[in-house]
């Protein structure tokens, strides 16, 4: 099944994609897309129950409207760093003994193709196409990695956006370079690991202004998603409608000899196969002026739509 989410910031309403292709607005079962409407074993029903009686639903247009995060805004996000060979290669750092972890402030999180703030003198933006994977269920103290896909609501396309100035220069923890407003643009879809199959065999792409930039494969990590879900369980409680971004491959501008970061007007595209892609326009934050300031969203340019289904 894949989810989203349709409707302007805090009115957003619980869609997904029945087996005919044709987004339906689920609001009338499920509140919104979190909490326990996230539990895999929920997921089920609701899929099942979709298949049966998807007519009797309202559609939803997502070219229409806003598309936001196909999770409620709210729940903790974790971001993975050097997880990919490629990545660290191309920084110039040893693989890690152990995930590198970093949190990002909840007001990250926005819509697949709402605008990417470019912060007040930030003059090292850079983009990070990831594998973004949903909790739905809670998860402490696995036993082991293979306990740990079980707890998974599902996967989406993520950019884990960077303010390199702050993530370097700047001393103290990451957490600083990845907080800013709109540097977790996630989705458009959530989609429910039945239909992914293996994480570990997804093709990662970003485009920047059309020229490809990132072209990876999940294959590629140093810690595969079940180990990351079991080694993060050691040391926190995950609770359903977390979102942990599992790294990015090769290709980011920190690694290029031009370094060409983000400016305004620039476009960033990135997509996981299978999950859907994103794209948002770059806008520079001007401080003292309200209507520059303001957050901008758009519907969705292109929504690639699924393959129908035949019903079982």
């Amino acid at each position: 099944m894949r989810l989203l989410r349709i409707g302007p910031p805090g009115g957003e309403r619980p869609c997904a994609v029945d087996p005919d292709g044709v987004v339906r607005d689920l609001s009338s079962w499920v509140p919104d897309w979190t909490g326990a409407a996230l539990d895999p074993d929920a997921l089920q029903e609701t899929a099942a129950r979709l298949a049966r009686e998807a007519a009797g639903l309202p559609t939803a247009d997502p070219a229409a409207a806003r598309v936001g995060p196909p999770v409620r805004p709210g729940g903790h996000l974790l971001s993975i760093g050097l997880n990919y060979r490629a990545h660290a290669a191309e920084a110039g750092l040893a693989l890690p003994r152990e995930p590198i972890v970093a949190s990002k402030a909840p007001t990250t999180l926005v819509g697949p193709y709402d605008d990417l703030l470019l912060p007040p003198g930030g003059e090292k933006t850079d983009w990070e196409v990831e594998l973004a994977v949903v909790i739905g269920r809670r998860a402490q103290y696995l036993a082991d990695p293979a306990a740990a896909l079980r707890h998974v609501a599902g996967y989406a396309t993520g950019n884990d956006v960077s303010e390199r100035s702050w993530l370097l220069e700047r001393g103290g923890q990451w957490v600083k370079g990845k907080s800013f407003e709109s540097f977790s643009p996630l989705g458009p879809y959530l989609v429910t690991p039945d239909e992914v199959g293996d994480p570990g065999r997804l093709r990662l792409t970003c485009r920047v202004n059309g020229r490809m930039m990132q072209d990876g494969s999940t294959a590629d990590m140093v810690f595969e998603v079940s180990h990351l879900l079991w080694y993060l369980s050691q040391c926190m409680v995950l609770h359903p409608g977390d979102v942990v971004l599992t790294g990015t491959p090769g290709g980011v501008a920190l690694g290029r000899p031009d370094q060409p970061y983000l400016r305004a007007d620039d476009v960033v595209e990135a997509e996981v196969s299978g999950l859907g892609a994103q794209r948002q326009r770059c806008r520079a934050v001007v401080l003292g002026g309200a209507a520059a300031d303001a957050p901008k969203f758009a519907a969705a340019p292109v929504l690639p739509a699924p393959p129908a289904r035949t019903r079982s």
